[in-house]
């Protein structure tokens, strides 16, 4: 009977160890750092803008491309047959018999121009007379230089996209920064929200019961016939009152569970089965302080709000370069080089007397025909430019326009952005002085409350105060309590605020692009 009764406890031992853990815990306790981390790693907005970096370095590398050299093959045959139309083709029909090949390679450079050196081999073979090559090899060495001189002409103009793409990436790897450090802002307000949510209702509940044992207290006292009866309907109204109040503060509290429980992320159906965010850090207070030229220097060379704005208007200075280029004649300068080289089965004819028949020389190879190309053997060039004008441009000057009115709007931008900068700045560093004093102000008037309290109940117990100025100084005590809560909470709040203003909340937590980004 007692194995039974022992393998019957410990059947429904298991049952419910492995109902709970088939459940969600009711609580997921968090340090302000575990809740950064997390947001950082499944903030939607930031999945969102972690793409926008990857989708720019592809960008990057699209435009390189332009520099990467171009490797041509090209590769004929034919054969041509027809009949013979002179005296000097040797039977009813001609036949040609061709191949052709030509390799070449082009690569952009600098300052807008290309080079291109390619390599032709021509294989020829007819019934033809007079020839002096049959069949024929012949080969052909060209290098071409063209360069524009006026339009098209320019290192920055020449590597326009290269340029625009770089600081596309740059103005995105500054918007990444900036989520990221809005996101941690975001996240510290919200966890110090919490904090003071939860326990502003800690001090609701205080006082709920502080106000539950005076009405106690009064009842047995109106019972003994000590104290009026107005004195208990004084104190139960009190109570009611607070606990309208607790309803509000606990409303509070899951409101700003859902606050932080989105920006982390978090399994939404944990919320709906009731699981609470309990934070593991109390607010302190760390003194911190910082001027406001300090604040300012350090926003004006970290803000990434500023980067993305310098990354634009340095894309738009191209532009402008650009479409200032584009206005001028076209001047193109084109130089070639050219080696050619023969081979082939040789044969000499008589100059007295052509008709008599050939002798047979050197049959060559192709290969001779190769290692004459590469010789050099003959001076052949070209060289010429190409002078092309416009009449009535008027694409140009739109575009010419357009992209001043549109550099110029961007640098007036920068500076109603440095001032919004200032503002900001100034702000926060008042926000953090005051916020400063306010937590010493808001303890000792908290003291002084606990102080007050305390007087009064002696008074009460030896029948020299009432109930109504009892509950009366209660409740300053509990909004003295809540609102030291509340400047301690603003301050740590104020310390975030500053990291953020000035751009160093990454490198402030360690945080780098790269642990996200590559």
């Amino acid at each position: 009977m007692i194995k039974k009764r022992t393998f019957g406890a410990l059947f429904a031992l298991a049952l419910i160890c492995g109902f709970s853990f088939g459940q969600e815990p009711k609580e997921l306790k968090l340090t302000l750092e575990d809740s950064i981390v997390r947001a950082l790693r499944n903030n939607l907005n930031v999945a969102a803008e972690v793409i926008n970096p990857g989708l720019a370095s592809a960008t990057l590398s699209q435009a390189r491309q332009m520099y990467m050299p171009t490797l041509q093959f090209d590769l004929s045959g034919n054969r041509y047959e027809r009949a013979s139309s002179g005296p000097f083709q040797a039977t009813d029909t001609y036949i040609n018999k061709a191949t052709s090949t030509a390799t070449s390679i082009a690569q952009q450079i600098p300052f807008g121009g290309s080079l291109t050196a390619s390599m032709s081999y021509d294989y020829s073979k007819s019934n033809q007379l007079f020839q002096s090559f049959n069949p024929a090899y012949q080969s052909r060495l060209n290098l071409v230089l063209t360069q524009p001189l006026l339009k098209n002409f320019g290192w920055t103009v020449s590597r326009r996209q290269i340029i625009v793409a770089q600081h596309n990436l740059d103005a995105s790897r500054s918007q990444f920064r900036s989520v990221l450090i809005d996101t941690v802002y975001s996240v510290e307000a919200a966890y110090w929200n919490l904090v003071y949510a939860i326990e502003n209702l800690k001090t609701q509940r205080m006082s709920l019961e502080s106000g539950r044992d005076l009405l106690a207290k009064t009842k047995r006292e109106v019972q003994v016939g000590t104290k009026a009866p107005i004195e208990v309907l004084n104190a139960e109204a009190t109570v009611a009152r607070r606990e309208a109040d607790i309803l509000q503060a606990e409303a509070q509290v899951k409101r700003s569970q859902d606050q932080l429980r989105t920006l982390l992320n978090l399994d939404v159906d944990a919320a709906v089965q009731g699981q609470a965010l309990v934070p593991a850090d109390k607010p302190e207070f760390k003194p911190f302080a910082i001027t406001l030229e300090e604040a300012l220097a350090k926003a004006m060379a970290r803000r990434p709000d500023l980067e993305t704005s310098k990354a634009t208007i340095a894309t738009k200075s191209v532009n402008f370069r650009f479409a200032k280029n584009q206005r001028l004649p076209q001047l193109d300068l084109q130089m070639v080089k050219t080696s050619p080289g023969i081979s082939g089965q040789q044969f000499t004819y008589d100059p007295d007397n052509p008709f008599l028949p050939p002798v047979p020389g050197d049959p060559g190879s192709a290969s001779a025909a190769f290692r004459d190309s590469f010789k050099f053997l003959y001076n052949n060039w070209t060289a010429g430019v190409t002078l092309t004008i416009p009449f009535g441009d008027v694409i140009g000057k739109a575009n010419l326009a357009y992209a001043r009115l549109d550099f110029e709007q961007a640098q007036a931008r920068l500076k109603t952005q440095e001032q919004q900068v200032f503002l900001d700045v100034s702000d926060a560093v008042r926000t953090l002085e005051t916020a400063a004093k306010s937590v010493d102000a808001y303890r000792i008037a908290r003291e002084l409350a606990e102080r007050q309290l305390e007087a009064e109940m002696k008074k009460l117990n030896v029948g020299m105060s009432t109930n109504y100025y009892v509950l009366e100084y209660q409740d300053r005590l509990a909004s003295a309590r809540s609102l030291e809560l509340r400047a301690l909470v603003d301050y740590n709040v104020a310390v975030a605020k500053i990291a953020q203003v000035t751009g160093s909340t990454l490198e402030d937590r360690d945080i780098t692009l790269t642990d996200y980004i590559k």
